[in-house]
């Protein structure tokens, strides 16, 4: 019994539905020169076609890898789909990383082409060409500096080949996005490597868009929103909500112009969704302090009053708890005069939820958030894990602690302090309708499709009962004396003329 997967979805079939569903609608956009540019979802889908089409007029397989290295950019998020679409696994790199780590990461995941955002990139995996002999396919986007290189390609260039070889091979697109199942493997995204070498985790279709189906529905996630992606695109935390989410959603994602302009940046696009370690809510804070010392009395006055304020009530107010008239009177006062400017300031005014991870976050920095009216939330997840295992709802917020497990997903404390995390993805029962009568069986079977509906795990059903295999299962292996004789959905199998003669001792 296979986990159910609705339409057999991997990325490029989710990049297909939404350029068909949500084609005119805003898919990404970055900031150029100052100025937002924005591609829609069917351009975007244009655009991954010709990547992968250019990809494959170079050689590149099914199965191959393809490594991506840069600040966060357009075509570096399509460059994962055009790989996927093709049957290949992306394995984005940290931009800031040394060459001698470069060249670890490219042997060890035996990387042959890869996709770097400029110069600075390409300097370093051309230094490293000499150590990794797989490598033999260099792609940039930015071409400032480029224009005397040999050995490396622009992606204008490789945008003209896909055109061409596209033309060619009209058919060649679908048949290889057809071609891909939710079990292969997606991404392959390294560790930080703190106990040892870097690792390098392989997740699959259906495991990261799982993992963002569930996020989505969790915070009620909707095309309407909008993200800012700065992160590195290395870390399983933006491939989870720029990439995965995104996809999963078909909402926004936006680009800044570059590291030196993400606050900038972020005031302008006024995200819905944001995630920040916290440093990032830090630092902001302490620009907040420092401008506030040097403002006048009067607002130096507001100010202090009305974080007062905040912090007495404000985090009630967020989570929906009761609050004294009075306190709620002056925490309206307060968001006109201090909060919202505050939130404006900070490009925080659309923010709808708002995660922090990667390292503790103190509690008074969490809650000066929330008193402010910014729904700030805790996660905890790990690269293995496509990033959530615990998550905070709205309304049961506490500073000490990250929330619950996300569903289907077993959390425990070990004796040794460790936190030990499970999640099933196949579950067997042998002969689990041994000595039930008929009443008891209907309620088995009604928990085994529960638990495959609801969490996603595959049921290995090992059962001599054949009414039941027959109503429950969507794929049936029989045996005979420990020989295979057949295989198939259960109509199949039902009419297969070697189990009627096998079970039944006709013909």
């Amino acid at each position: 019994m296979p986990a159910p997967d609705p339409g057999g979805m991997t990325f490029p079939r989710l990049l297909k539905k939404h350029a068909a569903e949500r084609g005119a609608r805003p898919a990404t956009r970055e900031k150029d020169l100052g100025i937002w540019q924005t591609w829609t979802w069917a351009q975007v889908a244009a655009e991954v076609r010709a990547l992968a089409c250019g990809l494959a007029a170079q050689g590149f397989k099914r199965g191959m890898h393809l490594a991506i290295i840069g600040d966060n950019r357009p075509r570096l998020y399509w460059s994962m789909t055009a790989a996927q679409a093709l049957g290949g696994v992306p394995v984005p790199l940290y931009q800031d990383a040394p060459t001698p780590e470069f060249v670890y990461v490219l042997n060890n995941a035996e990387i042959a082409y890869a996709v770097v955002e400029d110069q600075e990139q390409v300097d370093k995996v051309v230094e490293a060409t000499s150590q990794v002999p797989t490598l033999k396919h260099i792609y940039y986007d930015d071409p400032r500096g480029l224009r005397n290189y040999e050995g490396v390609t622009s992606f204008e260039q490789l945008l003209l080949l896909g055109r061409e070889f596209d033309r060619a091979h009209p058919d060649f697109y679908e048949a290889e996005v057809a071609k891909g199942r939710p079990e292969d493997v997606s991404i392959m995204l390294y560790t930080s490597g703190t106990t040892g070498k870097p690792k390098g985790v392989c997740q699959t279709h259906q495991s990261f868009i799982d993992a963002a189906r569930s996020g989505v529905a969790f915070d009620h996630l909707t095309a309407d929103e909008d993200i800012l992606s700065y992160l590195p695109m290395a870390w399983v935390g933006d491939h989870l909500f720029s990439y995965a989410q995104w996809m999963v959603a078909g909402f926004t994602i936006n680009c800044p112009e570059s590291g030196d302009t993400v606050m900038t940046d972020l005031r302008e696009i006024g995200p819905t969704y944001y995630f920040a370690p916290p440093r990032v809510f830090e630092n902001l804070l302490t620009q907040v302090i420092i401008r506030m010392e040097d403002a006048s009395a009067l607002k130096r006055w507001l100010f202090a009053y009305f974080t007062g304020v905040a912090r007495r009530c404000g985090s009630e107010i967020l989570d929906g708890r009761p609050v004294s008239v009075v306190d709620r009177a002056l925490y309206a006062i307060g968001d006109v005069l201090v909060y919202g400017p505050l939130r404006n300031v900070l490009g925080m005014s659309r923010i709808r939820i708002a995660y922090t991870a990667g390292a503790a976050i103190g509690p008074d920095l969490f809650r000066f958030y929330r008193s402010i009216g910014v729904n700030l939330k805790q996660l905890y997840g790990s690269t293995e894990t496509c990033a959530a295992v615990c998550l905070q709802p709205d309304g049961e917020i506490k500073f000490d602690s990250v929330g619950k497990p996300v569903p289907g997903i077993e959390v425990r404390i070990g004796d040794n302090g460790e936190v030990l995390v499970a999640e099933p993805i196949l579950l067997l029962l042998d002969e689990p309708m041994a000595g039930m009568n008929v009443e008891e069986k209907q309620d088995m079977s009604r928990f085994i499709l529960d638990v495959n509906e609801q969490m996603g795990t595959t049921i290995l059903l090992i059962e001599h009962d054949m009414g039941v295999v027959m109503d429950i299962s969507n794929h049936v292996v029989v045996l005979d004396h420990g020989e295979k004789i057949a295989e198939g959905t259960p109509d199949d199998v039902r009419a297969d003329p070697v189990v009627i003669r096998a079970y039944l001792g006709a013909g």
